[in-house]
């Protein structure tokens, strides 16, 4: 069996009928990953009890038990996922030694239903960064081009993916974090609607915006692991309670009848790259021969998505991420003695120390939007035009299932090329931020490639809950593309 193109469901029925075990599955990833890990630095820990966890498969498997539909299937988790006994760091050095009691609720689900889990990925320090270099770990970089960023914030997962050194992966979408690094790095990446998925467990960055979501080889994986993922959880109140369908049953590639939509605001500047242009182009091409009607929609506030997107996350990130002050947990700066020392400057001085640049930068501007005078302005006004956005969604999609645009305007950029330029790098979230202000569901899927070999993926979004339509899409395109289950070679 090759297990670098086997798709999720092979796996696992391979471990249940016993043509391969759950330990070779594992022993086969786990070293794959290990080999490649130094050249793209996609891992921050590995978890050396996998084995263990596989061997326990095996047994059930042995015992006739049934493990769950991924059985023995190898998983990388992104390092905002709690892990119990495993070292959790959200890429900070303020937590750079957190060893959790408890797994987050997605990471239990996924235990629950058989997936061996290989280790922590790495990313942009709690997830604040569109590239990977925000790391205290040190940048991610793509398989496809090792001077190149593997986007971010989940750039660990996405590059751990295209290099199959994971069967399958867990991101955070706070802005476009599954979605952008899945384009950059030629894999799939969903999150879906707000609420689907349990934020229990999960380190916040933004909590009316974080969406966990899986970056998989193919659309039926994705809808396999959003099945698996999904579900109400006591532990959240912000989760829905609504049934999760079956998604991956119920994929239909069929586009005759479906309408397309074309977002007038997305294609009026003309800043996209010419072959990100000729990809998303050819994408509606496709669609339409295939029997898919192309309407134009527009949603006139997300010309305000960037600066609106801004203030909230930063200000919920601010909030957030007071409870790092080094009295209860994670990283205390040393003093030679506490006994001088006010409160002021033992905070200052470990916050200072244990935060980096880019998490300080988004603590500062969100702390300033929260502050007295400037709530009403800032905060409550990005609130109150953010409720607008949604509404103008929601007319959106009475003309269309769905939404076809870019993930971003060019393909994976230089590392090192805008770290420097916070703005730049902001701008680079331009098409992906209001599907997380308007708490839509959104996937990435890969479609071409540039003449450099960099992937360029399609993003597709739908209304509230209807994660349906945006898979059967996403499978049309997939077919059209002909790249599925595409692997990156850096060897």
């Amino acid at each position: 069996m090759d297990l670098l193109k086997a798709s999720l469901s092979e796996i696992a029925t391979a471990v249940r009928s016993k043509k391969v075990s759950a330990l070779e599955a594992t022993q086969f990833f786990m070293n794959r990953a290990k080999k490649l890990n130094p050249k793209i630095n996609a891992f921050i820990s590995f978890d050396e009890s996998a084995q263990d966890q596989a061997r326990k498969i095996d047994e059930q498997v042995s015992r006739g038990e049934d493990p769950g539909p991924l059985a023995g299937v190898p998983w990388g988790i992104k390092d905002m996922f709690c892990t119990k006994g495993l070292r959790t760091t959200a890429a900070s050095k303020i937590l750079e030694n957190f060893v959790p009691p408890y797994d987050a609720t997605a990471v239990a689900l996924l235990k629950k239903n058989g997936a061996v889990i290989l280790g922590k990925l790495n990313q942009d320090e709690f997830a604040m960064g569109s590239s990977s270099e925000n790391s205290h770990f040190g940048a991610v970089k793509n398989p496809w081009n090792l001077n190149c960023v593997a986007g971010g914030s989940s750039g660990g997962s996405a590059a751990a993916q295209a290099l199959r050194m994971v069967a399958a992966s867990t991101g955070t979408d706070t802005g476009g974090s599954i979605r952008q690094p899945a384009s950059f790095c030629g894999v799939v990446g969903a999150k879906p609607t707000y609420g689907r998925i349990s934020r229990y467990g999960i380190i916040a960055y933004a909590s009316s915006l974080d969406q966990a979501g899986p970056l998989t080889n193919s659309v039926e994986d994705a809808a396999l692991s959003l099945e698996i993922m999904c579900g109400k959880d006591i532990k959240d109140g912000t989760s829905s309670s609504l049934p999760v369908p079956s998604w991956k049953k119920n994929l239909n590639p069929s586009m005759r009848g479906r309408k397309i939509g074309v977002l007038k605001e997305y294609f009026q500047d003309g800043g996209l790259h010419p072959e990100v242009q000729a990809a998303t182009e050819k994408a509606l091409s496709e669609l339409k021969q295939q029997g898919a009607e192309i309407v134009e929609v527009s949603v006139p506030l997300t010309k305000y998505a960037i600066p609106m997107y801004y203030l909230i996350a930063a200000s919920e990130a601010s909030s957030n991420l007071s409870r790092y002050d080094g009295v209860r947990f994670g990283f205390r700066s040393e003093f030679k003695s506490l006994a001088h020392i006010n409160l002021s400057e033992f905070y200052s001085k470990t916050r200072g120390e244990g935060f980096g640049a880019e998490v300080k930068r988004r603590i500062m501007l969100g702390t300033y939007c929260l502050s007295a005078g400037y709530y009403e302005a800032f905060y409550n006004k990005a609130g109150q035009v953010r409720r607008m956005l949604r509404d103008e969604f929601s007319l959106a999609f009475e003309k269309c299932d769905v939404i076809l645009s870019p993930v971003t305007a060019a393909p994976a950029f230089k590392l090192n090329e805008r770290i420097s330029d916070p703005l730049q790098m902001y701008l680079n979230d331009i098409f992906t931020v209001a599907t997380n202000l308007a708490g839509l569901p959104g996937m990435s899927v890969p479609f071409a490639t540039s003449k450099e070999r960099l992937p360029i993926g399609i993003q597709l979004m739908a209304n509230h809950f209807q994660e349906q339509k945006m898979l059967d899409a996403a499978l049309a395109l997939e077919g059209i593309s002909g790249l599925k289950g595409l692997v990156a070679d850096v060897l």
